[in-house]
């Protein structure tokens, strides 16, 4: 049975693996991030993002992050959903299923009016999935990325 927790301290090691799984996911070099960036970026005194970990039994099988957006709607908040990936051997078992529903009660939680993300056009998968969930794309607003 898989649960979907948030992410403590000591799974540094576990969620610098997981981004390293996503790099070559999405064609880049299988580097695992760098473990003091994560503790700073997840567990400093002013933390950027929540992680949630899908674990089966003993076995991290999933990541999601997320981050809060303000504002929203007026002066509401928003829940972004930042990354959501599941191990090869956990796809299709309802582990991305369970991550939404988790996010969806964290969403609630924090009295967000609504949860936001975006997906690679090229996935499809990704794409169906959402779908599936009743999501519908919005493409009203252009992507932009800066780098330093």
């Amino acid at each position: 049975m898989v649960t979907i927790d948030r992410a403590t301290a000591d799974d540094v090691s576990v969620i610098s693996e997981l981004l390293g799984e996503i790099e070559r996911y999405y064609g880049g070099d299988e580097t695992s991030g760098d473990v003091e960036q994560i503790r700073h970026a997840l567990f400093s005194d002013r933390p950027v993002a929540t992680v949630l970990l899908a674990r089966d039994g003993e076995d991290v099988v999933g990541l999601a992050s997320f981050s809060y957006l303000w504002p929203a709607a007026g002066a509401e908040t928003s829940l972004y959903l930042k990354e959501l990936f599941v191990r090869e051997p956990a796809r299709r078992r309802g582990v991305a299923g369970a991550f939404m529903t988790r996010l969806r009660e964290e969403t609630s939680a924090a009295g967000c009016s609504r949860m936001e993300w975006t997906a690679e056009r090229d996935n499809s998968a990704a794409l169906a999935f959402y779908e599936a969930l009743g999501a519908e794309p919005r493409g009203e607003k252009v992507f932009y990325r800066m780098t330093k």
